[in-house]
C-alpha cells in the first residue's frame, strides 16, 4: 500500500491534470449538438490513427520484458484500431443518407 501512496504522491500533478482533461473532454462533448457528432467523427479517426502510431512506436522501444509497456501497447492498438474502424463505418453510414436515391 505505501509504494501505492509513494507513486500517487510522486505522480500528483499528472493525476490532477489527468482528472481535469476527463471533465473537460466530458463537457466539450455533451455541448456538441447531436447534427455535429458524426462529423466530428472524422477527426476522432485522425486522432485514433495517431494513438494507434504512438503505441507501436512504444511496443517497438520497449523491452523484452518489460510487459506493462507491451499489453498497454497492444491493447490501445487493439481499441485504437476498433474506433478508427467503426468511425469509418458510422461515417459511411452517414455520407449514404445524403446520396440520391435511384
Amino acid at each position: 500500500m505505501e509504494i501505492v501512496l509513494n507513486w500517487i504522491h510522486a505522480n500528483e500533478q499528472m493525476i490532477y491534470i489527468l482528472v481535469l482533461v476527463i471533465f473537460l473532454g466530458f463537457v466539450v462533448i455533451a455541448r456538441v449538438p447531436a447534427v455535429l457528432h458524426t462529423p466530428l467523427m472524422s477527426h476522432a479517426n485522425a486522432i485514433s490513427g495517431v494513438v494507434i502510431m504512438g503505441a507501436i512506436i512504444v511496443m517497438g522501444r520497449a523491452a523484452n520484458n518489460n510487459y506493462v509497456a507491451l499489453i498497454l501497447g497492444f491493447m490501445a492498438v487493439v481499441l485504437g484500431t476498433i474506433n478508427v474502424v467503426g468511425g469509418f463505418v458510422v461515417t459511411d453510414r452517414m455520407l449514404e443518407m445524403f446520396k440520391k436515391k435511384k
